[in-house]
């Protein structure tokens, strides 16, 4: 996903669940936070590819998100950034979506509801990724 221009390229996180493949790639996104007022936020693009032979659709979202408190929110819901796309066979799907924390660092993980064309259901992992600002190694020092 990283189209190379030169900047050191963004953690990579990846899953597979049977024939669908997850790969996050996290942005700290300093110009939307304020450290002073307790924001951080990232933004996060995600890849979801169906590597299988079969078409399959994303039906649901389930996200834990937990700050370096140990605070857990879940947040759940139909689809991801107002769609629940298709997939046929070898095709995927990309979209970036945001989070703000209450602390610097944190992290991220969750699945999606998943079902193939013939109506089966299944869950698609979203690897635990990490969520870590410019002031959490600073804080880590501290």
């Amino acid at each position: 996903m990283n189209t190379g221009t030169g900047a050191a390229a963004p953690p990579s996180y990846f899953a597979a669940s049977g024939p669908v493949t997850v790969r996050v790639e996290p942005m700290y996104l300093m110009e939307q936070s304020l450290p002073d007022q307790g924001r951080w936020v990232w933004a996060y693009t995600v890849e979801i590819c169906n590597a299988g032979p079969e078409t399959v659709q994303l039906l649901a979202r389930h996200w834990e998100i937990t700050d370096a408190h140990g605070h857990t929110d879940v947040v759940e819901g139909d689809g991801v950034v107002g769609a629940q796309p298709v997939l046929p066979a070898g095709q995927c799907f990309v979209y970036t979506s945001g989070c703000p924390l209450r602390t610097p660092s944190g992290f991220m993980r969750g699945y999606y509801r998943m079902v193939t064309e013939d109506g089966i259901g299944f869950t698609a992992t979203i690897p635990a990724f990490s969520l870590d600002s410019p002031d959490s190694a600073s804080a880590a020092r501290h």
